[in-house]
C-alpha cells in the first residue's frame, strides 16, 4: 500500500478523467494507494477539501496558508487553529519560507510561518513545511517553535542534505516528490539513498512535478507509485519495503489519520502494531 502525502485535490486538472475526482482517485486505489493527504493553500480551501473528505474515507486534509499567496489579511494564530479544529484537519500547512521568487515579502512570510507553527504547537499537530532557499530561517523557526515529540515534514524537499539532517535530528520527515525521478535531480536522489527510510514520504504536490514517465502531463496522486518505485531503485530494497515503510511514516506522523484510515489500511496498520 501506498500513500500519497501531499496532493492538492481541490486543484487536479481532470480532463484525463472526465472532470471527475473519484475516477483520479479510483485510478490511484487501484495502484494500491490507500490515503491521500489533501493540502491546503488557503483556509478558504479548507471547506472544499473538508467536503472532500466527507465523501472519502481514505481523504485526510490540512489547514494553512501557502507562503507565496497573497491574502487580503494575514490570518491570527486564533485564526488558523479555529479553522484547523472545525474541520477536523490531521496537519497545519502547507507553511513555511519560499525565498526564491521574493513575490511576498521575507517579513510577511517569516511571520506567517511563525504563526503556523504556534497554531501547530498550541494544537499538537504536525507541521507541513514548504521551504526553499531559506535554510538558516526555516531551521531556526522549527528549532524555536516546535516540539519534536510532535514533529512535522519538509515537503517536496530539494535542499542539501545536510539540512534534512537537521531537521531530522529535530522530529521532522522529509518527503521527496517525482522532481527525485528527473534526469537532471542526482542531488535529491542523493536524499533518497542518504536520509534514513524511517524519515521519508513519499508524495505527488499534484498536480504540480509529474514524474518520470509523465513529465509535461498534469500530475495525479496514482504516480506517488513511480516516486517510491525510484527510491527503492536508488537504496537497491524492494517497491514493496518502501511502500510498507513510507506508510508506516504517515501514520507515525499523521496521528489523526490513523482514525480515518481505511479498513484495509486500518488492519495493516494494527498488523504493524501501529493501532
Amino acid at each position: 500500500m501506498f500513500v500519497d502525502s501531499h496532493c492538492h485535490l481541490d486543484r487536479l486538472d481532470l480532463k484525463a478523467h472526465s472532470g471527475d475526482l473519484n475516477a483520479a482517485l479510483d485510478a490511484a486505489r487501484e495502484r494500491e494507494v490507500r490515503q491521500f493527504l489533501a493540502i491546503a493553500v488557503t483556509l478558504e480551501d479548507v471547506e472544499t477539501l473538508a467536503g472532500i473528505a466527507r465523501a472519502h474515507e481514505d481523504v485526510a486534509i490540512s489547514a494553512g496558508v501557502h507562503p507565496l499567496h497573497r491574502v487580503a489579511r494575514e490570518p491570527s494564530v486564533e485564526e488558523i487553529k479555529a479553522c484547523a479544529e472545525r474541520f477536523d484537519v490531521v496537519a497545519i500547512g502547507e507553511t513555511g519560507l519560499d525565498y526564491h521568487y521574493d513575490t511576498i515579502p521575507r517579513e510577511v512570510q517569516f511571520e506567517r510561518f511563525r504563526r503556523h507553527l504556534q497554531a501547530a504547537t498550541e494544537l499538537e499537530l504536525p507541521v507541513i513545511v514548504h521551504t526553499r532557499d531559506a535554510r538558516d530561517e526555516t531551521l531556526s523557526l522549527i528549532r524555536e517553535h516546535t516540539d519534536p515529540a510532535v514533529g512535522g515534514v519538509l515537503h517536496c524537499f530539494t535542499e542539501e542534505l545536510d539540512m534534512a539532517r537537521q531537521a531530522v535530528a529535530h522530529g521532522f520527515f522529509i518527503s521527496l516528490s517525482g522532481i527525485v525521478t528527473f534526469r537532471n535531480a542526482e542531488a535529491i536522489r542523493e536524499l533518497a539513498r542518504a536520509i534514513p527510510l524511517d524519515r521519508l514520504l513519499i508524495e505527488t504536490d499534484s498536480p504540480y512535478l509529474a514524474p518520470v514517465p509523465h513529465r509535461g502531463k498534469p500530475n495525479e496522486p496514482q504516480w506517488v507509485v513511480e516516486v517510491a518505485d525510484c527510491i527503492a531503485r536508488e537504496r537497491g530494497i524492494s517497491l514493496d519495503e518502501v511502500a510498507m515503510q513510507t506508510t508506516v511514516n504517515f501514520y507515525r506522523l499523521f496521528r489523526a489519520a490513523a482514525p480515518q484510515a481505511s479498513e484495509e489500511m486500518r488492519q495493516a496498520l494494527t498488523d504493524a502494531n501501529l493501532m
